[in-house]
């Protein structure tokens, strides 16, 4: 069920990790390109580090960027705190999995968090590893960039997907998602709001019943 789940995500996530994989080439090596995604798990970082890199910047700039960038997670971390009932030392491992997805998978599931993030962790932990290692091999930045610009908002829909638990919030999903994917890919210039449109559409208060 937590695979079945976490798939869409893996997959998104697999695809931007080709573009990381693909654009980091500019500035690192294979080798290290790949170990930065084995040890470092965190996508926003490591695209932000590459950008600072093109532009020169140096270590401390990266640190601080990347610091300011996971401070999110002191939040996301705050969310599922009540619900993890491991002990301390298991849940600072626990820790390394979390992200943005993977916290709002373990909210929404019904299986136990601390199982749901460590699965759902492992399972974007490696599309992230994979994906990367594919795009050092080659893949085609430019072609790929123009899909995930066009995927980006409907993963945020698929978010929102996992706390639904009733037919008219899934109708609501299912329609912002599409909407989404035909805007995004029609008209381009406004792909950058579209999960915010997607967010109220699903939020809408449903009919009482």
């Amino acid at each position: 069920m937590v695979l079945g789940a976490t798939s869409p995500f893996a997959a998104a996530i697999g695809v931007f990790g080709t573009i990381y994989g693909a654009g980091a080439s500019a500035v690192a090596d294979p080798a290290t390109i790949v170990l930065s995604s084995l040890v470092v798990f965190s996508g926003a970082v490591q695209f932000a580090a590459v950008g600072l890199l093109l532009t020169g910047a140096g270590p401390l700039a990266i640190l601080l960027t990347a610091a300011m960038l996971n401070s999110r997670n002191l939040l996301l971390g705050a969310a599922l705190r009540s619900s993890l009932e491991e002990p301390r030392r298991k849940r600072a491992f626990l820790a390394w999995w979390l992200v943005d997805e993977t916290a709002g998978l373990t909210l929404a599931s019904p299986a136990p968090p601390g199982r749901t993030l460590l699965f759902s962790g492992a399972f974007c932990y490696a599309a992230w590893v994979i994906g990367t290692a594919f795009g050092v091999l080659g893949a085609s930045l430019a072609s790929l960039e123009e899909l995930v610009a066009a995927v980006f908002p409907v993963l945020f829909v698929g978010l929102a997907a996992q706390s639904t638990r009733t037919r008219d919030g899934v109708l609501r999903v299912a329609a912002a998602a599409v909407v989404s994917l035909l805007l995004a890919f029609a008209v381009p210039e406004i792909r950058s709001v579209i999960p915010a449109i997607a967010a109220v559409a699903v939020a809408m208060p449903g009919e009482k019943g």
